[in-house]
């Protein structure tokens, strides 16, 4: 029988901008959204002071200046690079492994044969080093695995390790009990109010339901919870992830934006990122569309456009896809608004490999292939953005307002942690 593992970085946003300030040991941390908007993670310590998560800024301001709250605007560049680094040890330590989200990695642990042990030493070396603190929990399904992480993550007297087998059935039954049902992976809020009106609180009740009501009432994805509650296994381990079907890039600017070429430039730096995602799963897209918007909740004129462009021939290349993107924008665009927002969505994605020529267009050029491949290769071994396309330069004006944003330090050499 399959043994699953969730290792799962603890506030993991918070711990990444911790660990190059060891001045900010014991302090609450907060990391907030694009332009600086809401609280999207929490130090324990913030979560102590029962900062909300997902809130507005501007309502929670005042407390964290009176608790001397440490606020960082989101580094996703930091977090994804420590991200690349946690998922390289894990891979070291599972027989196979999920890269499940930015934090968090499935793991299979079939044959060892102490996995208290084993998972204790998991910890501590990702710990040592990487130095961010992880949840450790273990169960014969992933579902049972990741309320095992729940209990780990929540109960400090599990030393941030816990696995069901651990305890005895009558002791299983009482934590489960205890356990609201909205933790079951896959529950989420809505569902969970549902399930509360049929008297399902605990995870408890729901692996004690009838699956087949379940079934007729929510679905059989819900059903297969409950078998997975039981122990019965029926997600497998996914070790290459799927292809997207679309892939989406957008923004809200720092300022209203009322010019063309603002907006230009910030579709041209969302294609150019789309462009990226879509050759990196090795696929093509054979539309493109484009969306601006002004603010939904203002008291200026409204204006919310949204167009397709069909490909004359599926592509995975910048340039193609963003003069398509262009011609989308000029028919959109409308002088005298106010925008807050545009993005792009790749569309009708498929493998590249599989690619249908066209009988009256000319084929793809070689040497473009070779230049996206430079490009990425450039953009991957520099940085980001070291090398761009002309449009994007047009404006930074619809770049994001981050106040509060932290060095890249493991990403950018002129922003390396110097130590004297």
């Amino acid at each position: 029988m399959t043994t699953f593992c969730l290792a799962d970085a603890n506030s993991f946003y918070a711990e990444c901008e911790r660990l190059f300030r060891p001045d900010l040991a014991g302090r609450p941390i907060i990391v907030l959204s694009h332009n600086d908007g809401a609280v999207v993670a929490r130090s324990a310590e913030a979560k102590a002071l029962g900062i909300p998560g997902f809130v507005p800024f501007f309502e929670i301001a005042q407390l964290c200046k009176k608790h001397d709250v440490c606020v960082f605007s989101g580094n996703l560049g930091l977090y994804s690079d420590l991200s690349r680094r946690l998922m390289t040890v894990l891979a070291q330590w599972g027989v196979d492994v999920e890269c499940y989200s930015i934090d968090e990695a499935f793991l299979t642990l079939d044959g060892v044969p102490d996995l208290r042990d084993y998972a204790r030493r998991l910890r501590a070396d990702v710990l040592r080093r990487l130095g961010l603190p992880i949840g450790i929990g273990i169960g014969p399904t992933k579902t049972l695995a990741k309320l095992a992480n729940h209990v780990a993550k929540t109960q400090p007297r599990t030393g941030g390790v816990f696995a069901w087998e651990w305890l005895a059935p009558e002791y299983q039954t009482r934590l489960m009990g205890r356990i609201p049902v909205g933790e079951v992976w896959g529950v989420g809020r809505r569902l969970s109010e549902k399930l509360l009106a049929l008297q399902i609180h605990t995870a408890l009740d729901l692996q004690q339901a009838d699956p087949r009501q379940i079934r007729r009432q929510f679905s059989v994805v819900l059903q297969r919870t409950i078998a997975e509650l039981n122990g019965e296994s029926c997600l497998a381990l996914e070790e290459v992830a799927p292809a997207r079907q679309q892939i989406i890039c957008s923004r809200s600017f720092g300022r209203r934006v009322t010019d063309q070429d603002t907006l230009a430039a910030s579709i041209s730096h969302h294609i150019a990122r789309g462009a990226e995602k879509l050759r990196a799963q090795r696929s093509v897209a054979r539309m493109v569309a484009v969306s601006i918007h002004t603010n939904r909740f203002g008291e200026a004129p409204q204006h919310h456009g949204y167009t397709c462009v069909p490909l004359v021939q599926a592509s995975d290349d910048t340039l193609e896809l963003n003069r398509a993107a262009q011609a989308a924008l000029r028919s959109l665009f409308r002088p005298g608004f106010q925008y807050q927002k545009a993005g792009i969505v790749l569309l009708d994605i498929a493998p590249r490999e599989i690619l249908q020529a066209d009988l009256f267009a000319a084929p793809p050029d070689p040497r473009r292939a070779r230049l996206m491949a430079t490009l990425d290769q450039l953009n991957r071994d520099w940085g980001r953005g070291t090398v761009r396309i002309g449009a994007e330069g047009l404006s930074d004006d619809w770049r994001m307002r981050q106040q509060h944003r932290s060095p890249c330090y493991s990403t950018r050499l002129d922003q390396l942690l110097i130590v004297e």
